[in-house]
Order: structure tokens, then C-alpha cells, then sequence
């Protein structure tokens, strides 16, 4: 092993909503992004912006020993629709050149979600390590972290020795993963060479059914776990990204040993077919907007009821939808609901118009009124401005905890004097209490609370609303997990469930 390894560092994250408009330079630049020397110190910072792959390997490599960074690109549009292709262009225009003049290389970390898409390339991870393995060479060990919703293509897994994905949803493990990556960094550089195992399963689970604490998902992963031992370095199973709409679609199982091919093809077998024979508990069940209503009005009304918590899973941002959806809002709004908060409503236009106004002013609301997007709908409200902030937040718990988040100008506005509203500039889920509470929102006061966030929130808001006070609500948006109602283009096919009827086994050959 050398004695102080050169690594590049590299970050490219998106998940690629196929229906969602396309996510410019401008959404990445303004998200996240950092070259050079300003990675590191990122990484290293108390409060770091990084989604927590960087930061955990930094952090690992710096314990084990000397080391020289060679820090690149890195780059986040979150969740939102396909990448422009002359970005991606881009990103690579600057890493390859990077990865040219920083040679010799000892070894590569890349931070990636694995469910991107381009408004050209239909896999961009696929395409980067290509890229990245063409120059550094076959010998030089390359490893990435992806997030458990990847839509995995086998060039992914060529490509790489490593493919390492987190194991809980919502994702509260992405620096942990980044450390096991240096770990196993530290491994390769010794001298170990991995025999890789992939299956994709034609099956699309709805986005809800994936939490890994329960249920055949939860089961896998467990099960995975209890089998990474002796020569397996690392199990990774896959849920996929439903509203990827893409080639790669499917659940995934990918081991990876130290040089075992048998012992990693035995697993990977083992973990699908435990996936296949428990399809059928991968179901969604939502709540109608309507009955929802009335629940939380019924709340309201008698004090003796715990308050509750509702998903507006459909109009997740974490998931590419817009973040704006208002039928749930004017539902609740025509129930009489009272003593309720609604986070995080995506609107700059109304947040900006609030900043102007100034805290205590009252005017008439217009959500939306610049979009277009289907279930976008305007909505007119009386509205007090009830507080005001930059948005610059620091995560209370759960998946950014301790870490700092830009919302854009931001503004706390109460609808016709009994529901408050948070309205951001910069369109993310609702995944933490911090997102409401840095504008001086009491949540234990509250007899209900709307988020748009599909699962994450689960891991912010869980000292608060345990699950049995946890509802889902059946909305529309750009991430429903009812997959019947998505016009689907370029998925595989037959594809469980929207094939019920299909036939499948797991394959005889599954070593890369």
C-alpha cells in the first residue's frame, strides 16, 4: 500500500424524475455545488453541506493514516427531472482534465445517487465511471456510494470494484456509507481484488413500501447484513427509483467479495429470490384527501385526540415532484381544519412577495401563480405574515442532522387565520422539525402537520409522531406510488406488478 495514497474525490448526485422538467445548471449550482480545495474543507467543516458520502470518507481516510486528496467536482440537484445533457457535458469537462493532470492515482471515491438520467444519457453513473475507469486505468481501485433507491445498470457495476449502498430509509447512514467506502478503500489499496454479483428483478415497488425497517425490503437488507461476513466485503440491495421511468428500472441486489465468486453469487441468488417470493407485500395503501379531512378535523375538534402527521407523499420533492400541489391545502381549508401547519410549500414568487410585505402584514395570497405543472393549481387565501428568514438551516435529527440546508428566502404565512404555511425559494422536501421551527413554529402546540416528503421526514419529525400517528395521503403529484396511474415509457417490460401474471427465476449466471 502506498504510503499516502492518492484518492480523487468526485460527487455527482441526482435522482431523475422521467416526468418532472429538466434540472439546469442553475438548479445544481444553486443546490450544491464545490470544486477543489473547497470540497475538503467542506467535508471537514463542523457543519458540512455535503449530502454525507464526501464527509464520511474524508473523515475515515483521515483516521486511518496519512493520505493526499485529490478533490474534483461535486455536485447536487437532490431530486428533480433529468439532467441537461450540456451539464452533464459539463461536469465531465471538468473531472476528466482533473483526473488527467492528478496522475498516478492510487484510487478514486465517487459520491453518487445512481438513479440520474440525462435529457440525452439514460445513465449518467454508468457513463462517469466509464469515464473515470478509461483514465485511471484497470488497476486502480474505484469505488462508489449509492443511494438505495439506484436504478442499477450492469456498466455501473463493471465499471467499478466497489458499489456501496445505504442501508436505511430514510437515510439517516450516508456518512457511515461514505466511511465503509475508505474502509474498504484501505482494503483494495492492500491488495484485495473483488468478484462482483448483480441481479436486477423486474419488479417496481411503489416508493412507499421501501422502508428498511419493515416489511420484504427491510427483510433483504437485514438478511443481507447477517450474510457480510468471512469473504463477503459488502451487500447491497436496491430498491430502485420508480419514477426513474428508465431502463435500469427494477429492484437490485449487489454483492461484492474479496475474490470469492461463488461465495457472491450464492448471496445475491439468495437475497432475489427472498425479493421475488415476497413481491406481493410491496403495496401502497393512502389515505383519500377527503378522509384525511375529516380525521384531522375530528382531532380538532376533541382535545383527548393526539394530534397527527400526514405525507403528502405524492407531491414529494425528494422524489422530483414540484413541492406546490394545493389540493390538500384547499381540503383542509374547506373542512374547517384549524391549529394545522403545512411544510414545505415550494412558492419563491409568494416568499418574496411576503419578504417585500414584512412580518405582520396581511394580504391576499396567490399560490402558484407562476406554474404550469399539472396539480400545480392557483390558490387565493387571506394570508398574516407571521415570520421571516434567509432560510439557512441546520438539521435538528434524522437525515440532516447537523448538517446545513439552503431553503431561499423563506416565509411563514397563516391562511385565512387558522393554517400556517411555510413557503421556500428552493424547492426541497420537508425532513426536518428545523424547516419549521427556525421561524418560531411551535409543532407540539399544533393539531396537525401536512409534509411533503415521502419517508426522510420519518427520521426528523420520530421523537414527535411515531408511526401509528403517521397517515399517507393519496394527492396527486409527480411521485404518486400508485404506478398504474404513471404513464410509464421506457421502463422494462414485463415488470411485476404492472405485470401481475409475469414469470421469473433467478439466473443461473450473475457474476460480472
Amino acid at each position: 500500500m502506498p504510503a499516502a495514497p492518492r484518492i480523487a474525490l468526485l460527487s455527482f448526485m441526482l435522482e431523475a424524475n422521467g416526468f418532472a422538467p429538466a434540472a439546469t445548471r442553475e438548479e445544481f449550482r444553486q443546490k450544491h455545488w464545490l470544486e477543489g480545495q473547497a470540497i475538503l474543507d467542506d467535508a471537514r467543516a463542523e457543519r458540512p453541506r455535503d449530502t454525507g458520502g464526501i464527509t464520511g470518507f474524508v473523515e475515515a481516510m483521515d483516521a486511518m493514516g496519512p493520505w493526499t486528496p485529490i478533490p474534483l467536482a461535486a455536485t447536487s440537484a437532490g431530486a428533480s427531472g433529468p439532467a441537461d445533457q450540456a451539464f452533464l457535458e459539463e461536469f465531465l469537462a471538468i473531472v476528466e482534465p482533473g483526473l488527467r493532470a492528478a496522475l498516478p492515482l492510487d484510487g478514486v471515491y465517487i459520491e453518487s445517487h445512481g438513479a440520474a438520467c440525462a435529457t440525452v444519457e439514460d445513465d449518467p453513473e454508468g457513463l462517469i465511471f466509464a469515464r473515470v475507469r478509461a483514465i485511471v486505468g484497470p488497476d486502480v481501485p474505484v469505488v462508489s456510494t449509492l443511494d438505495l433507491h439506484a436504478n442499477v445498470s450492469r456498466r455501473m457495476v463493471e465499471e467499478t470494484d466497489l458499489l456501496i449502498a445505504y442501508l436505511t430509509n430514510p437515510h439517516t447512514d450516508m456518512r457511515a456509507r461514505g466511511q465503509e467506502a475508505a474502509r474498504a478503500m484501505r482494503e483494495l489499496l492492500g491488495g484485495v481484488k473483488t468478484a462482483k454479483a448483480f441481479i436486477r428483478l423486474p419488479i417496481l415497488p411503489p416508493s412507499v413500501a421501501l422502508l428498511s425497517d419493515r416489511g420484504p425490503y427491510g427483510a433483504a437488507i437485514a438478511r443481507g447484513q447477517e450474510l457480510s461476513k468471512g469473504p463477503i466485503l459488502n451487500v447491497s440491495v436496491l430498491g430502485n427509483f420508480s419514477m426513474g421511468d428508465n431502463p435500469k428500472n427494477g429492484m437490485s441486489v449487489i454483492v461484492t467479495s474479496r475474490g470469492d465468486q461463488a461465495a457472491a453469487d450464492a448471496v445475491a441468488k439468495e437475497l432475489a429470490a427472498l425479493l421475488w417470493s415476497r413481491r406481493g407485500e410491496l403495496a401502497a395503501t393512502l389515505m383519500p384527501i377527503e378522509t384525511a379531512a375529516r380525521r384531522l378535523q375530528a382531532v380538532c375538534d376533541d382535545p383527548a385526540l393526539p394530534p397527527l402527521l400526514f405525507a403528502d407523499v405524492a407531491d414529494n420533492p425528494g422524489g422530483g415532484a414540484r413541492g406546490n400541489t394545493t389540493a390538500v391545502l384547499k381540503a383542509f381549508l374547506a373542512a374547517g381544519v384549524t391549529g394545522t401547519a403545512f411544510a414545505i410549500h415550494f412558492d419563491p414568487a409568494l416568499a418574496a412577495e411576503a419578504h417585500a410585505l414584512g412580518r405582520g402584514a396581511r394580504f391576499t395570497a396567490v399560490l402558484n401563480r407562476d406554474e404550469t405543472t399539472p396539480g400545480s393549481d392557483r390558490l387565493s387565501a387571506e394570508a398574516d405574515v407571521m415570520g421571516l428568514s434567509d432560510g439557512e438551516v441546520v438539521g435538528r435529527r434524522g437525515t440532516i442532522g447537523g448538517r446545513r440546508i439552503s431553503l431561499g428566502a423563506t416565509a411563514w404565512l397563516r391562511l385565512e387565520g387558522r393554517i400556517d404555511v411555510v413557503f421556500v425559494s428552493i424547492r426541497h422536501q420537508c425532513l426536518d422539525t428545523a424547516m419549521l421551527e427556525h421561524l418560531g413554529i411551535d409543532l407540539r402546540a399544533l393539531r396537525g402537520i401536512v409534509v411533503k416528503s415521502r419517508g426522510h421526514f420519518r427520521a426528523g419529525f420520530d421523537d414527535i409522531f411515531p408511526d401509528e400517528r403517521i397517515l399517507e395521503i393519496d394527492g396527486p403529484g409527480l411521485v404518486t406510488p400508485v404506478l398504474t396511474r404513471v404513464p410509464f415509457r421506457h421502463i422494462p417490460r414485463p415488470i411485476w406488478p404492472l405485470d401481475p401474471d409475469m414469470a421469473w427465476q433467478v439466473p443461473a449466471e450473475v457474476a460480472i
